[in-house]
Formats: structure tokens, sequence, C-alpha cells
């Protein structure tokens, strides 16, 4: 298998062993589930799609990884190029017809504000026609599909911490609603499918994660990669908003973990919150990371997005139960492997415009 054209490869990120030990403990805990499995992965070169790929053939799967490369990183899948098969084509028109998958994992999507602001009708594109053919495929191949669905279908939650039961307050005509209501839309059509058609969904709405491989240069800066690289450079930390608006944090590994267990869960239809249960201000998140890099930034403040989120933190009484999941890093142990990370392998710098 060849890397596309035009991505810079140079520098596996598996290479340190953090990570490895990681994925790992992921294989050797789900290799019964998913051992001589065929699976597709979408967006499986972005930053939980190339988890998932990583233990998926650790497991002893067979991999198809569809990724456009339009915000994914070619190195997060290059130590995996002879052993995925890496599908280079959008989600909306790509073919399946020709696969046949046990397991399907809906990635793709962009997935930062600032991103999918820049691109909202792909944007929308990718979460509505792309979902559309995805659970098309399900349903012809009889697979089970794990979609990626977002914490971001709450909008500004009034219920904190927010239960999968909640309807959520969002805005169809906003800035972000491109990929809030492009969100939505995927869910609607999860659920219709499993309705009308018997199709074996489960929706995982997923809350702030962060780890190795979360991208934090050009235009998909999030808080707090870019406060890493704001930090490690003793650059000014940028804050929108006055920092005290909140965010719960979920390590990788705990993240894709939960996600794993749900797609093992022997019923359909299921919608599970998979985050961290524990808020903290935007502000004190920086605080803590100018501390563990020991970082000579201050901090500098500028204005709040559009329709940006107060509070966000889930009610996981559902991933408990059922699951048997809860996150197992804590917040300072998973910024001191994430900030360990970008020493070795985040040469890029992020861009003033980043935000939230």
């Amino acid at each position: 298998m060849v890397i596309f054209p035009g991505v810079n490869v140079e520098g596996s990120q598996m290479d340190d062993g953090v990570t490895r030990r990681d994925i790992e403990r992921l294989a050797s805990e789900f290799r019964p589930l998913f051992s001589g499995k065929k699976i597709l992965v979408t967006g499986g070169a972005g930053f939980l799609g190339s988890w998932l790929c990583d233990v998926f053939v650790m497991c002893g799967s067979n991999v198809d990884c569809l990724d456009n490369m339009t915000t994914s990183d070619g190195r997060n899948i290059e130590h995996l190029k002879e052993k995925v098969n890496l599908i280079t084509e959008s989600v909306e028109r790509v073919d399946l017809r020709r696969y046949n998958h046990d397991f399907i994992f809906n990635f793709s999507s962009r997935a930062s504000p600032d991103e999918y602001i820049q691109h909202p009708i792909e944007t929308l594109s990718a979460n509505s026609l792309g979902a559309l053919n995805i659970l098309e495929h399900t349903k012809e191949s009889n697979s089970v599909l794990v979609h990626a669905s977002t914490s971001e279908i709450y909008g500004d939650p009034t219920i904190v911490p927010t239960p999968e039961s909640y309807y959520g307050n969002t805005n169809s005509i906003g800035v972000r609603s491109c990929y809030d209501e492009g969100k939505r839309f995927a869910e609607a059509a999860c659920m219709a499918y499993f309705r009308q058609y018997g199709t074996d969904i489960k929706l995982v709405r997923i809350f702030n994660s962060y780890g190795p491989r979360i991208r934090a240069d050009g235009l998909y800066g999030r808080a707090l990669p870019r406060f890493i690289n704001q930090a490690l450079s003793d650059e000014q930390i940028t804050i929108y908003g006055n920092g005290l608006q909140t965010r719960s944090f979920c390590y990788v590994s705990d993240t894709i973990r939960g996600i794993l267990k749900l797609a093992g869960h022997k019923d359909s239809g299921l919608v599970v919150n998979i985050g961290n249960p524990v808020e903290i201000t935007i502000l004190e998140l920086a605080r803590r990371i100018v501390e563990l890099t020991n970082s000579k930034s201050s901090l500098t403040f500028a204005a709040l997005m559009q329709d940006d989120p107060r509070r966000r933190c889930p009610d996981i009484t559902i991933a408990n139960s059922l699951l048997e999941w809860q996150p197992e890093v804590s917040l300072e142990e998973g910024l001191t492997k994430t900030i360990d990370w970008f020493k070795d392998h985040q040469s890029s710098r992020m861009q003033a415009t980043a935000k939230i």
C-alpha cells in the first residue's frame, strides 16, 4: 500500500513506548472480539480512528481504513502501511459494494469548531450523505455499525451532567450548526435504519478526548493541545472568553476502551455517552498545563466564539451500568503523557485563529 501523494509521513506516530503500551493493553482485552474480523474504520487516519486501526491490527483483524486526508495526518498510520488497506476516498462518494465487513466504525468528520466553520458544506455532507452511504453498506453487509456522534448534539445544555435522554439546546442556524445538526441528522438516520431494517446500530456520544496524535496545528487546534503547544514554546496561552466555561477531558485510551466495549454489546439501537465526568474550567486547564510544562507562558484572553457551550460534562450512568465502563486515567496522568508525546512528535505550530 502506498500513502497518497502530498502527505508528510516522515516520523511514525507509533514509535513511543507509552502509546504502544496503551494499544497493546487494549488489544489484549479485545482480541477475542475482533480477531479475524473484517473491519472498516472511516476517518481511520485521524486521531481516534488511527488508534482504532492500531488496536484492530494488533488484534489480528483485517482492516480497511477509509480517509480522504482533508484533516488527518498520514503519519498516524504510516507504520500500518503494510497492514491495512487504505481507501483514499470521501465517505460520501466511496463505493463499498465490493467489500464485506463484520464491524464498521464511522469516524469521518471534521472535528474542530474552527475547522468545520471554515468548511460548513463539507462538514454537513460528511455527516449526512456520508452517514447514509455507510448505513446502506452496513445494511447490505449485515455489519455492526458503531457511529461516532458527539457531545455537540447537546448544544449548550441546561442539564449538567448531561444524560443521553436530554434532547439538546442547539442553534440550527448558528455557525456551529453544520457540525451539530449534521451529527443530529446522522443519529436520526442511524435510528431510522435500526427501526426500519433492524440494522445493528450503536451510537457513541463522545465528549472531549485528548492524548497522543491529537492535532494542534492550523485550523484544527483545540484548547487542550493548543495550550500544550503554546506552553512548550513559552508563548502566550490564548483563552477564548473568560475561561470559566467548563469541559470534561477523557484520555484517548479510556475513550477507545469505551467505544470497543459498546461495539461488543449484544444489543442494538444503543446510545451511550463516553467521556470523563470530572469538569474543569478552561482557565484551570491552562494553569495546570503551564505548571506541568514548567512554562514561562502568560495567559491572554480573546472574544468567545458564537454558541460556545458554557458547560460540558457527561452523565455516564448508562456506560457504567451497561458496559461496566468508567475512565481510569486521571487528568494529571493523561496530561503528562500527552505533553511528553508533544515534546517528541509535535513540530508544527498552531495558528492564532484556533478556538476551543
